[in-house]
């Protein structure tokens, strides 16, 4: 079979009697199925098909699925395990967005909240709004980076998506709109082998109010991934990128396989695929890993 549906549920919400809807959909339309591969029993199949594109093939699935917590993303059954991960980072391995809880330090969180919504929605210019945002934090002292950072979680499943790609010999990079204090904790924490972001500029006691110029920004994602494709010899069929905002739209566009990540809705709109139901180890049934292969948290 030249293609691949997957099915992820969380776990023990995916029985077998929820595919069949799934078949007989891609069936009508043509498509020639072959038998299920359950990756993980209860939570993750692999649905063989050809004689249907992929987007007609993930478009169908849903619509079959109706309102099940079930994500479905189809591609070629050939090159499925990447060999080059990017990754945002802020709701995306992380579960929050770290300059609104910094901002909370300055008692300006909600204010501040507010540009990023519109930021990562995609209404405002990202460096524009990074600057503004930054400007609104001058003064705080350095003290609120750490007490930030204490308070900072993990996305489930981001050490297991990470650690995995890595034993299997995939370059991990962390590409984000943040600021590399995080990044670099969090590339630490999680097992990245390089971390791309911006750097926050203070006097040593307290944040001056600016960043580091250029911004690290949505052209400068999509430049960190074909920099790193480049340098790894691998071409773009081969990465892999995920994100949930309106400045990770280029790298998910160029990347082999694009993944929004319980993304904004203009992301999700424009995303090939997309993640909605599950955590980050969907992103490994995607590529064909089983349960057993994955590298736990």
């Amino acid at each position: 079979m030249s293609h691949v549906l997957t099915l992820v549920a969380p776990p023990g919400q995916l029985p077998a009697e929820a595919i069949a809807p799934v078949r007989t959909t891609l069936h009508a339309l043509g498509a020639d199925l072959g038998a299920a591969d359950w990756l993980s029993e209860g939570e993750a199949a692999d649905l063989p098909f050809t004689r249907l594109n992929p987007d007609q093939a993930t478009a169908a699935a849903r619509t079959a699925l109706g309102d099940a917590p079930v994500d479905a993303i189809a591609g070629p059954a050939e090159g499925r395990r990447k060999r080059l991960l990017i990754a945002d980072m802020d709701s995306t391995i992380v579960t929050s967005e770290t300059l609104d809880e910094l901002a909370a330090f300055a008692g300006l969180k909600e204010q501040v909240a507010e540009i990023t919504r519109r930021s990562m929605n995609g209404e405002l210019d990202f460096a524009a709004a990074l600057r503004e945002r930054v400007a609104m934090l001058k003064g705080l002292s350095l003290g609120a980076l750490e007490a930030t950072w204490k308070e900072t979680r993990l996305m489930p499943g981001a050490m297991a998506l990470v650690r995995t790609m890595s034993a299997n010999g995939a370059h991990c990079a962390l590409a984000s709109g943040g600021f590399t204090y995080f990044t670099g904790r969090v590339a630490a924490e999680c097992g990245f082998h390089s971390h791309h972001s911006n750097v926050l500029v203070d006097n040593g006691r307290v944040l001056a109010g600016r960043v580091e110029e250029p911004v690290f920004d949505r052209e400068a994602k999509l430049a960190t991934l074909t920099r790193l494709a480049a340098e790894k010899g691998l071409p773009m069929a081969a990465t892999l990128a995920v994100g949930d905002g309106a400045n990770d739209l280029a790298m998910i566009g160029a990347a082999g396989l694009g993944i929004a990540y319980h993304a904004k809705p203009i992301v999700a709109a424009a995303a090939r695929a997309r993640v909605d139901h599950n955590d980050l180890r969907a992103l490994l049934f995607v590529q064909g890993y089983r349960a057993a292969e994955i590298v736990e948290d």
